[in-house]
C-alpha cells in the first residue's frame, strides 16, 4: 500500500479512453489479419507455402482473440468494482 501512496491513481476518463483505444486497436488487428487472409494465396504455387501461411494467420488470429478474451474479462471485472461502488 505505501508504494501504491506514491502513484497517482488513473481516473475513470483515462480508463475510458484506453478501453476506446484497446478496442480500436484489436479491430485494427482483427482488420489487417482479415486482409493478409485475403492477400496470403495469390500468386503462390506452392501447397507447402498455402499451408503454412494458412497456419501462421490461424496462430495470430486465435492468439489475437485470447487477448480480446483476457482484455474482455479485465473490463468486466472493472465493471463489476463501479457497479459495486455505486451500490455501497
Amino acid at each position: 500500500s505505501h508504494i501504491m501512496s506514491e502513484y497517482v491513481r488513473m481516473t475513470d476518463t483515462e480508463r475510458d479512453q484506453i478501453d476506446q483505444d484497446a478496442q480500436i486497436f484489436m479491430r485494427t488487428c482483427a482488420d489487417a489479419i482479415h486482409q493478409l487472409r485475403a492477400e496470403a494465396h495469390k500468386g503462390i504455387q506452392s501447397a507447402q507455402v498455402k499451408e503454412h501461411r494458412t497456419a501462421v494467420l490461424d496462430f495470430i488470429e486465435d492468439y489475437l482473440k485470447r487477448v480480446c478474451k483476457l482484455y474482455s474479462e479485465q473490463r468486466a471485472i472493472r465493471v463489476k468494482r463501479v457497479i459495486d461502488k455505486k451500490r455501497l
